[in-house]
């Protein structure tokens, strides 16, 4: 809790917090603030907040309040977003005032402020920008279909002989995949260096980046000058996470660096950089798109993938109905590829529902006002912090009649056509802040689906008895939500098609 860490500092600080909360002067605002729980003097609405979970204290405060709501935290403003058509009148058609970044100082003692994802806008994220949309932008990200479709076979392969639990396997094939497009790395397997380098970054980030959390830091910067370790947990790992991201961000594009000198370099996107580069070329910005891409596509597919075998163990119904789409579709002795997308409607309203079910970023990234605004009769001041809050999105019975359900069919139309594309799913972020790399996420996402229902039946684990192990969903804390690990098992259902996957992988 944040208030928790308040106590850490000690009587001493707690004096100077109360005085220097004293000496903030309040605005007058024209119209009145968005409605919200009454705040606490000093700490603001900080001691109701459920800080690992923070999206389910607005959800609730949503029921009470409405679907926009303010919250005050140490002094800073909160402006949360409970509706899909809120976040887009706000974000999308007034993207102007809404698409710049709170500005955290924990993000750069961490060492963190590089990531795209988390700058302001400007000329800086504008070039990181151009820089995504050359090598990710939609008819590119098609062409990667054999590098797609090579890492789901192996990931196929793996979850059939698997040993070890989902979330290595998973992020066996989200790694890779993504360090071969930007470094041409080939990653070898869970332990390669630079995954694990990039899974601790994640670890000690997540748990930092959090905006609620980060608000004790925000609001009183002269906190910096105390030890880190007084503040206890990820907080007290900022040092180490610093020279961490400098590790994530030289050590692989040194790599390709000295690659390129003796030529055996293989097609990335640094490689592409480099090969192009002038001697005054901006090298940090490169490195910082790279880790940006390598680190958020990493997480992200890992997480989808996660849900959706969660879902598919859950719902063996909608399993069967995918698989039996999928064989009408392709032949016996084919797998899918993305050509074949646009007959199997089915799967892509799997992937919008296990996006929706449980959303990887259940308060998506926060945004910042650059200006005062007004929305339906209530005043946004400039500098406020703006969060989407996904999860409330997801479970909003009026869009979602029935939202705990695990329900595909919700996204089709009567005739079985996809409501709206999956690259427009909330889940991408909304305005100019969307995310560059969401068609390269949702082909490997659906490449990966579509390869593992062609080949296996997931179905409940068996326990020493033979009986069934019982599969709930649970789902961890943290920026990004993934399952709680279960158990699954794995079966082939089609022998000529797995000939064919472990033919390929002998032949490499």
């Amino acid at each position: 809790m944040l208030f928790t860490h308040i106590l850490a500092l000690g009587i001493p600080c707690i004096i100077a917090l109360v005085v220097a909360s004293g000496l903030r002067r309040r605005r007058v605002y024209p119209l009145p603030l968005p409605p919200g729980p009454r705040p606490l003097p000093i700490l603001g609405n900080a001691l109701r907040l459920d800080t690992k979970r923070p999206w389910l204290t607005y959800t609730e405060w949503g029921k009470t309040y409405g679907k926009i709501i303010h919250s005050r935290i140490l002094g800073l403003d909160f402006i949360i977003i409970n509706s899909e058509t809120i976040a887009r009148e706000l974000l999308d058609k007034r993207s102007a005032n809404y698409s710049t970044r709170p500005i955290f100082r924990t993000n750069e003692l961490a060492g963190l402020a590089f990531n795209t994802v988390l700058l302001p806008y400007g000329e800086t994220l504008r070039r990181h920008r151009k820089i995504f949309h050359q090598v990710l932008r939609a008819e590119v990200s098609v062409s990667y279909h054999k590098l797609y479709s090579s890492h789901a076979n192996n990931l196929v392969i793996n979850l059939l002989d698997a040993t070890s639990d989902l979330r290595q396997q998973t992020e066996a094939y989200s790694a890779p995949l993504i360090m071969a497009v930007t470094y041409g790395h080939l990653a070898h397997g869970h332990e390669d260096p630079f995954l694990a380098l990039a899974r601790e970054v994640l670890h000690i980030g997540e748990n930092i980046v959090s905006p609620d959390r980060a608000a004790l830091f925000t609001a009183f910067p002269f906190l910096e000058k105390l030890p880190l370790w007084c503040f206890g947990g990820a907080f007290a790992l900022m040092g180490r996470c610093r020279e961490l991201s400098q590790q994530l961000l030289n050590e692989p594009f040194d790599k390709v660096k000295a690659q390129m000198a003796d030529g055996t370099a293989s097609h990335s996107l640094v490689a592409d950089f480099l090969s192009q580069a002038h001697d005054d070329a901006d090298e940090d910005t490169m490195k910082a798109v790279a880790a940006t891409g390598y680190i958020t596509g990493m997480e992200t597919t890992a997480s989808s993938l996660q849900k959706f075998l969660l879902a598919m163990v859950l719902y063996p119904d909608v399993q069967a109905r995918a698989r039996a789409e999928i064989d009408q579709v392709v032949r016996h002795d084919k797998m899918p590829c993305l050509d074949d997308r646009a007959s199997l409607p089915y799967l892509d309203a799997i992937l919008c529902e296990v996006q929706r079910w449980y959303p990887s970023f259940p308060l998506g990234m926060p945004h910042a006002t650059s200006n005062d605004d007004v929305y339906g009769g209530y005043f946004i001041p400039k500098g406020a912090i703006v969060i989407v809050n996904q999860w409330a999105l997801s479970q909003d019975e009026d869009m979602f009649p029935d939202a705990s359900r695990f329900d595909p069919s919700r996204h089709l139309t009567v005739d079985g056509k996809l409501k709206d594309p999956f690259v427009n799913h909330f889940a991408f972020g909304h305005g100019r802040r969307i995310c560059p790399g969401r068609w390269f996420a949702e082909n490997s996402l659906w490449t990966a689906a579509s390869a593992i229902l062609a080949v296996l039946r997931i179905d409940h684990a068996k326990d020493s008895n033979g009986d069934s192990i019982e599969v709930k969903p649970l789902f961890g804390t943290g920026l990004v939500m993934h399952p709680e690990p279960f158990h699954c098992s794995f079966e082939s259902v089609n022998t000529e098609r797995e000939g064919h996957l472990r033919a390929m992988m002998n032949s490499k």
